[in-house]
């Protein structure tokens, strides 16, 4: 049983020394196997390699040499096939191969017209043979083809390739002009009958004619692109008809179609983007109109926030609508087309700078319009005083706030000037006892102060508008060099009628004082005149005229 297993076990140590010798040493074969060249070789060969191309067709490409660049030999492979193929008329052609030191040349019907060498096989990571079997294929099915071309059949047929597409493009014109003439004479009667209860809701301030004219402008600008790439591909067909101009022709289809090409597969590229796009704009778009019900619901007293006046809602939508369009832009800048280029970023830099250095009296004046719309000093209704302006609030924008002024004139005030100045608003409530209406009057030193301060005060009682609790009250502001300078003061509560009200408080103590025979003493007073200056017998409500009148009767 030993003698069985020793001869086994010997074998099986022979197989395992042979398999580690053929794991250590790799076969002959792939030793001998030439390297690979690398990308940046591969990248810089190609940079040297030129295209052989008869009637336009792209047979193959060859590298080129210092003594011989690409462009050259490429050139004399063209025309020696081109000689070729004009020295006989038969269909067929005699293709042979000839072995030199430089490489493996090829003949068409005798001539040479290329040569392949091991350069050009390590170039396309092929085998001499077969890169030369290919090229051969390449030239024989050229000149074939350059000869069937030539033929009358072939120049007949192409004739009439032409004329149909001459025809077809005489078609194309004449539906463009049909389409032209009839744009022309039907928007307008479009736009009209669309536009009437339009133009009825805005009294006619939208009108048909601009609008048909615009729609008008924007088809036929659509038609005279459509007529351009109409000529353009008819005449690039019409060349494509003949071997002759062939090339011509497809040059012209490789500099327009390249490119729309290449913006349709942008777009398509692009879709996912697009959709992400059109998802961001939905979700902001729904987020608006979710707040838009909200502060509806919160300006018709549905839901109470405390202290949130109603005058705000429409300025908190505005900023809660302008952070979510920004939000969802932050969202939406990686998906625009081009946002990572240089190009984007440059005037994105650009637009910031602009920004910064010339809104700023902007942003001052739409900050100022947020600080006015929130800090409760300042509402829609309110009578206000600033500087010299005087009137009613009747709008608060985010750059200016609009007064109506006590004589009916629309006063437009910046917001930062709104903030910088003291305002006096005579709307406000301070206390339950409302604003003080004064004014001041100069009476002599020898008139009883007694007597002055109960006739202003009986002014102030027959006032209307001016509450008899709190009483009206009277200070002496001034001790003048001819009079005492007395101030009456009274209460009220109707602080957007305080100009009338002061008028009638000027009448009513003019009035008084003329009841009880005591003169208000003027700014330029100079001595006591012999009479006091106070009208001598009440008003009998008629003119110097209306009494002549009376007389002549």
């Amino acid at each position: 049983m030993r003698h069985f297993f020793k001869p086994l076990f010997g074998l099986a140590l022979l197989l395992c020394a042979l398999t580690l010798t053929a794991v250590a040493s790799p076969p002959a074969s792939a030793q001998e196997t030439p390297p690979q060249p690398s990308e940046e070789e591969i990248a810089q060969a190609e940079a040297f390699r030129a295209p052989v191309i008869v009637d336009g067709d792209t047979l193959f490409h060859i590298r080129g040499s210092s003594a011989l660049p690409a462009p050259e030999r490429a050139e004399n492979i063209q025309n020696a096939i081109i000689t070729v193929a004009e020295s006989s008329d038969r269909p067929d052609v005699s293709i042979t191969f000839e072995e030199t030191d430089l490489g493996t040349r090829i003949l068409a019907d005798g001539v040479m017209v290329s040569i392949v060498t091991e350069a050009d096989a390590e170039l396309d990571q092929m085998d001499l043979k077969v890169l030369t079997a290919l090229h051969a294929d390449a030239i024989r099915e050229a000149i074939r083809s350059y000869r069937a071309n030539r033929t009358d059949e072939a120049r007949v047929s192409g004739a009439i390739e032409a004329g149909a597409w001459t025809l077809g493009f005489v078609v194309f014109v004449a539906a463009i002009l049909w389409l032209h003439r009839r744009i022309r004479r039907r928007t307008l009667s479009v736009v009209r009958r669309y536009l009437r209860d339009v133009e009825e809701a805005t009294a006619k301030s939208v009108q048909a004619e601009a609008i048909a004219a615009l729609i008008r402008y924007a088809l036929n600008f659509i038609l005279l692109i459509l007529f351009f790439l109409g000529f353009y591909y008819y005449l690039s067909f019409v060349l494509l008809s003949f071997a002759e101009t062939r090339y011509f022709a497809q040059l012209l289809l490789t500099y327009l179609t390249e490119p729309v090409l290449l913006i349709f597969r942008g777009i398509i590229a692009y879709i996912p983007n697009l959709i992400m796009l059109a998802l961001i704009a939905w979700v902001a778009m729904y987020i608006n109109k979710g707040m838009r019900v909200f502060f509806d619901a919160v300006e018709a007293g549905t839901f109470e926030l405390g202290d949130f006046e109603k005058h705000w809602v429409n300025p908190t939508f505005n900023i809660a609508r302008v952070v979510v369009i920004l939000i969802a832009l932050v969202f939406a800048v990686p998906y625009i087309p081009g946002s990572d280029s240089a190009a984007f970023q440059g005037l994105t830099i650009l637009v910031g700078a602009m920004l910064s250095l010339g809104a700023n009296s902007v942003v001052s004046n739409m900050l100022a319009g947020l600080f006015v719309i929130y800090r409760r000093s300042t509402s829609i209704g309110d009578r206000i005083q600033i500087g010299d302006h005087i009137g009613d609030v009747v709008q608060i924008k985010l750059m200016e706030t609009h007064l109506k002024s006590i004589k009916n004139e629309l006063i437009s005030i910046p917001n930062a000037q709104l903030m910088n100045s003291d305002v006096i608003n005579f709307s406000k409530p301070t206390d339950g006892n409302g604003l003080l209406v004064h004014t001041t009057v100069g009476i002599g030193y020898e008139e009883p102060p007694e007597k002055i301060e109960a006739m202003l005060i009986e002014a102030a009682r027959r006032t209307k508008g001016l509450k008899v609790r709190p009483a009206p009250f009277v200070l002496w502001t001034a001790l003048a060099d001819y009079a005492i300078n007395y101030q009456i003061n009274a209460y009220t509560t109707r602080g957007n009628s305080i100009p009338k009200i002061r008028s009638d408080l000027h009448r009513n103590i003019v009035a008084v004082f003329n009841e009880n025979g005591v003169q208000i003493m003027t700014p330029s007073y100079m001595a006591d005149p012999p009479e006091p200056k106070i009208p001598s017998a009440p008003w009998d409500g008629r003119l110097a005229h209306d009494a002549r009148e009376d007389t002549d009767d």
